[in-house]
């Protein structure tokens, strides 16, 4: 795989989701979102992986706040040494490394998370997640002793026909986009 290729892909996605309208940014969250809470629902799920978005991801606070009040198990990362860990999603947020919003540290954690729902920049060929470079999300799955159901959200899909991925990429079950 060509670093340079992925490295151009991921700022063509990144250009292209930084276009998108307010209006249209807002239609799509809720698309998303939607299809994210019934797919959530519909798989009865207890334990959900979701994250703290930035402006160019699917802005899923709203799925966070619906399955707190049906009392679902809602999880964030943790940013922690080289990649991170999952921590209970609760208040005070407070901005950290990256400009990511992050509880406070928790040693509670779940046994299992059932499904895992990832941010992506871009997909590759084989629905490989494209994120920011950091490897993050690589090194947290690579590291779980069991594979949760993945999810990439994306605003736009912004998919490559190329094989841009290395073969520690995280690949997708399923994609929802807006």
């Amino acid at each position: 795989m060509n670093t340079n290729h992925k490295s151009d892909f991921r700022k063509l996605c990144i250009k292209r989701l930084k276009s998108i309208t307010l209006f249209s940014k807002y239609y799509k969250n809720k698309i998303v979102v939607k299809n994210l809470e019934k797919f959530i629902l519909k798989n009865e799920f207890e334990n959900i992986l979701l994250y703290l978005p930035l402006d160019i991801e699917v802005d899923i606070k709203p799925l966070i706040n619906s399955l707190r009040k049906i009392k679902k198990n809602v999880y964030v990362p943790y940013m922690y040494g080289d990649s991170f860990k999952i921590v209970k999603y609760r208040l005070p947020l407070k901005k950290k490394k990256f400009g990511i919003f992050e509880p406070n540290n928790s040693f509670l954690k779940p046994n299992k998370i059932d499904v895992a729902i990832v941010p992506v920049v871009g997909i590759d060929a084989l629905n490989k997640r494209i994120g920011y470079g950091k490897g993050m999300y690589d090194r947290f799955f690579y590291r779980l002793k069991y594979k949760p159901i993945i999810v990439f959200t994306q605003l736009e899909l912004c998919k490559s026909k190329e094989i841009l991925s290395d073969n520690y990429d995280i690949k997708a079950d399923f994609i929802i986009t807006g």
